[in-house]
């Protein structure tokens, strides 16, 4: 007995309302769920298993256009296809397609979007941007992520490997990042022709051959109390904050970002949070007589939250406040990280303070994984000695 066909009408498939499936015919059907949802399945038999594929929501697809549709089934399942994985090789031939039309900088840019909220500031997402517009746009140009090679990848880097070393690390793993991205969004397939390990240092020399450490200009620490002597001479915000810095070791971020609350001058204590550390751990810094008489001052200054206002209300200090100050100073032959450095040298040739209460005081991560499993305290009393003796090296306001 002949199949029947065409056993729905538009008027039936419109006044159906009861929850379940109603033939018509050929393997289509009209589907109801629970929540008075239809749409057109058409169910058929692939190798011993039941099939079922949604051919689209009533309000789009009419009962015409599913008969049609469901015709084309048929003829694939007649050929020998299955419509499904027919269905599906056709969405990733698309797919294909869309991704060839991705750029690497649509996917540079977007994978800054989406992991800004993550780093620490917006400078940290500026020096993204600008590394990969000024070196990796122009050669990648309009090209498809997904045409991104090792020979591309090397254009980029090795004019810049031996001259800008560390940009140009830093730039190949941001490039390597991007196209990680891209491959998880479906854009490109295959290894990162941007990593490092077992692939690009088989064709780059080793940084430790060909990068040239540059140190920060730092002052001897012979010549520190002299300094200090003209620097106390200075007027404003930005000599005092220079005084506090060198009279802690801290960073300019960490001293132009300083706010009263993290303050406790009757406890002598600054505690930096760790959002605001470079190794992203919370730092107490003990705090010196003389430093503490340099934030007395600053306090009867006050104007609003920050310790070193910067020239607009509830803004800090300039991070270029300290080195201009230093150029006024007719000193640019020295730097303000470099003080670091001074405090180092000194600690490490004229003390007896162990090397770790040293390390500490510059807020520096144990490099050794096993010393620093041990090392759960920050040494503070001992630094607080330390930054005392510092202090009066430095010399007496």
């Amino acid at each position: 007995m002949p199949r029947a066909f065409n056993k729905l009408s538009q008027l039936k498939v419109a006044k159906t309302t009861e929850p379940g499936l109603y033939a018509d015919g050929g393997g289509l059907y009209l589907q109801i769920t629970k929540t008075g949802g239809k749409s057109w399945l058409f169910r058929y038999m692939r190798n011993g298993r039941a099939r079922g594929m949604g051919l689209g929501p009533l309000h789009t697809i009419s009962l015409a256009d599913a008969r049609n549709r469901a015709l084309d089934c048929r003829r694939q399942l007649l050929d020998g296809i299955d419509p499904i994985d027919a269905r599906d090789a056709e969405r990733a031939t698309q797919r294909a397609a869309a991704a060839n039309e991705v750029t690497f900088e649509s996917c540079a840019l977007a994978y800054i979007d989406a992991h800004r909220a993550g780093w620490k500031n917006a400078k940290h997402a500026d020096q993204w941007a600008n590394t990969l517009a000024t070196y990796a746009y122009p050669v990648f140009e309009s090209l498809p992520v997904a045409a991104i090679n090792t020979a591309l990848v090397m254009r980029v880097l090795e004019p810049l490997w031996t001259s800008k070393t560390e940009t140009a690390s830093r730039l190949r793993g941001r490039i390597e990042s991007v196209l990680d991205w891209a491959t998880v969004r479906g854009y490109r397939t295959g290894d990162n022709p941007a990593r490092l390990k077992g692939h690009l240092d088989t064709l780059l020399p080793k940084r430790s051959r060909v990068q040239k450490v540059q140190h920060h200009k730092a002052l001897p620490y012979a010549d520190l109390a002299e300094f200090m002597t003209t620097l106390r001479a200075q007027e404003g915000a930005a000599a005092r904050a220079l005084e506090l810095l060198i009279l802690t070791a801290t960073r300019t971020s960490e001293v132009i970002g300083a706010q009263w609350h993290e303050i406790d001058l009757d406890g002598a204590v600054w505690t930096i949070p760790a959002r605001r550390m470079k190794m992203g751990k919370e730092h107490r810094v003990p705090l010196s007589n003389h430093a503490i008489a340099v934030l007395k001052a600053q306090q009867a200054l006050q104007q609003d939250d920050y310790v070193f206002s910067g020239a607009h209300y509830g803004k800090p200090l300039s991070n270029m406040a300290m080195l201009q100050l230093l150029e006024r100073m007719d000193r640019k032959d020295i730097t303000v990280h470099g003080f670091r450095s001074t405090f180092r040298d000194w600690a490490g040739e004229t003390t007896n303070y162990p090397r770790e209460v040293c390390e500490a005081a510059l807020a520096h991560g144990i490099k050794d994984k096993a010393e620093a499993a041990y090392a759960r305290g920050d040494l503070f009393q001992k630094r607080a000695k330390l930054m005392e003796d510092w202090s009066t090296f430095a010399g007496t306001r």
